[in-house]
């Protein structure tokens, strides 16, 4: 969340400051501290699933950076049902493939290769992937999330 939306959510009294900097926001008629850490006051259930959006990143997470072929360092995608073939391009026929493995699979099926997959490719599902960012977790958090200095999100 942004300094800014979290700015809104106090003024609004959607949110109470947990933790702050020593930043301080000034308007007209009130003065803030910049919230680093905000705490909703009512708990607000999305009512249908997030969908988690399919992106490169995204497959390469959900199948752990390795090749579902070889278990080899995932270089690219690859599609199981190639697209030149009607294959679409979906969480279930997506996956993440070292660069050897897509180029010897190339526009052929799994079964003219006689490959077998570990497991179906599916869509991710879960809390967890709504978290799914580019950027990495400010430190100032780490205490209220229950995480080590090491870890990245």
């Amino acid at each position: 969340m942004s300094s800014r939306r979290a700015i809104v959510l106090v003024l609004a009294q959607k949110a109470e400051p947990v933790d702050s900097a020593a930043d301080v926001v000034h308007a007209e008629t009130v003065s803030l501290p910049v919230p680093i850490v905000v705490r909703l006051t009512r708990f607000v259930r999305v009512p249908y699933p997030a969908s988690v959006p399919l992106s490169r990143r995204a497959v390469f997470t959900r199948d752990g950076q390795t090749c579902v072929y070889c278990g080899g360092s995932a270089t690219s995608i690859d599609h199981v049902v190639p697209r030149s073939r009607g294959g679409t391009h979906t969480w279930d026929n997506v996956v993440a493939a070292c660069r050897r493995c897509n180029h010897a699979k190339a526009d052929r099926s799994l079964a003219e290769m006689g490959w077998v997959l570990p497991h179906p490719p599916r869509t991710p599902s879960g809390a967890a992937w709504r978290l799914l960012g580019t950027r990495t977790v400010d430190p100032r958090w780490r205490d209220w999330l229950g995480m080590p200095d090491s870890v990245s999100a």
